[in-house]
């Protein structure tokens, strides 16, 4: 069974049971590995449609606004940085022009940075996560037009 699918079936089981952590303990000959790995899902939010007698809506259900642009989407669950490190300087800002290949981004998975870099070049229109916020796979990060 390859990584991945292994991933994806211990998430399910861990969803089908509630279970949100995991802690992993491996003893080898030269030490013992532990792992804490914690999931999480973007909630999915929905305000309740209330009609009053008078048979008009007063609240009104917000869907989450289209993203207008080329999307820069993490490749993998982690926590996403926007600067090298803290206190550093961004990667980049609103307004600010990149090409491709440039890092827009870092995903922290499994204790190891991976840069994300920019498939096209244009101008970041949209950040549309903070600093330190953890991520899922295939979440929009940036929007570059």
């Amino acid at each position: 069974m390859s990584f991945r699918a292994t991933v994806e079936s211990m998430s399910k089981i861990m969803d089908d049971m509630g279970i949100t952590e995991l802690e992993l303990e491996r003893q080898f000959l030269f030490g013992v590995y532990r792992k804490h790995i914690h999931l999480s899902k973007q909630a999915v939010v929905s305000a309740p449609v209330v009609a009053p007698a008078t048979n008009t809506c007063d609240v009104k259900c917000v869907a989450p606004a289209p993203i207008c642009g080329h999307a820069v989407k993490s490749p993998m669950v982690g926590v996403v940085y926007l600067a090298p490190e803290p206190g550093a300087k961004t990667f980049v800002a609103v307004g600010a022009s990149v090409k491709a290949g440039d890092t827009v981004a870092l995903v922290e998975a499994m204790k190891t940075f991976n840069p994300i870099k920019s498939d096209k070049d244009g101008i970041v229109k949209e950040i549309l996560v903070s600093d330190g916020a953890a991520v899922e796979f295939d979440q929009p990060l940036i929007v570059i037009e």
